[in-house]
């Protein structure tokens, strides 16, 4: 059997309870072709990077599953017909179960937080100053005659 993570986004239009039975509908699928689902992690509601049919949030579930080779594309297949799911994608992977990866937080509150690294970009701007101080010796060239007069 081989490793699959499957990642769709869910219309955030869709109930709690029509969501959820959505979701458990695709594990079922899984577990009646010869499969076991290994995880299934909710990230939750998420801006969409472009609108998809004129929505710009969706649900996101990420599923790891164990299951024969021609069971992705019987997902694939349901995945497509649902109207509910706005994007899906069905990846191959090799190698341990990926530990649980945390929910990030929304850019609000990290807009919120304030950065520490605030003198980081001053340090290249200081770096192309240290070529002008070859034209600064000729300078110093210059300025021992004018305390010499």
């Amino acid at each position: 059997m081989n490793q699959y993570e499957v990642m769709y986004v869910v219309d955030t239009a869709l109930e709690d309870s029509a969501r959820s039975e959505l979701i458990n509908r695709f594990a079922d699928l899984v577990a009646k072709n010869g499969g076991e689902v290994e995880r299934i992690d909710e990230w939750g509601k998420r801006r969409l990077a472009y609108a998809i049919n004129y929505k710009t949030e969706g649900y996101y579930v990420l599923m790891y599953i164990k299951a024969p080779a021609e069971l992705p594309r019987e997902l694939e297949r349901n995945l497509q017909i649902a109207e509910q799911v706005l994007r899906y994608l069905v990846i191959r992977y090799e190698g341990e179960l990926p530990a649980k990866r945390e929910v990030n937080k929304p850019a609000r509150e990290a807009v919120e937080t304030p950065a520490a690294p605030v003198e980081a970009p001053a340090a290249p701007v200081e770096a192309p100053a240290a070529p002008a101080e070859a034209p600064a010796e000729t300078a110093d060239e210059e300025a021992p005659v004018s305390e010499a007069e």
